[in-house]
């Protein structure tokens, strides 16, 4: 049984970064929605998606690029 320190580490970040985003739209859409009311967790959610969008696309693009000098580093 070998012990790969750096894949436990990116998998304990995969699952904080979920359990963060998780915790965000759970508990913020809920607090949001007792306080103000459908319509306003309506576009709570909405807001958070086009928030969430950049962060999205840029790790698409790292991933993308992670690849592509992984493959050149083989060659």
């Amino acid at each position: 049984m070998s012990r790969d320190l750096r894949d436990y580490a990116r998998k304990t970040n995969i699952k904080l970064a979920v359990g963060a985003v998780l915790l965000l739209f759970v508990v913020g859409l809920s607090l949001i929605y007792l306080v103000y009311g459908k319509q306003a967790a309506g576009l709570g959610f909405l807001c958070l998606l086009a928030g969430m969008a950049p962060v999205v696309l840029i790790l698409v693009v790292l991933f993308f690029l992670d690849r592509i000098v992984k493959r050149a580093g083989r060659k």
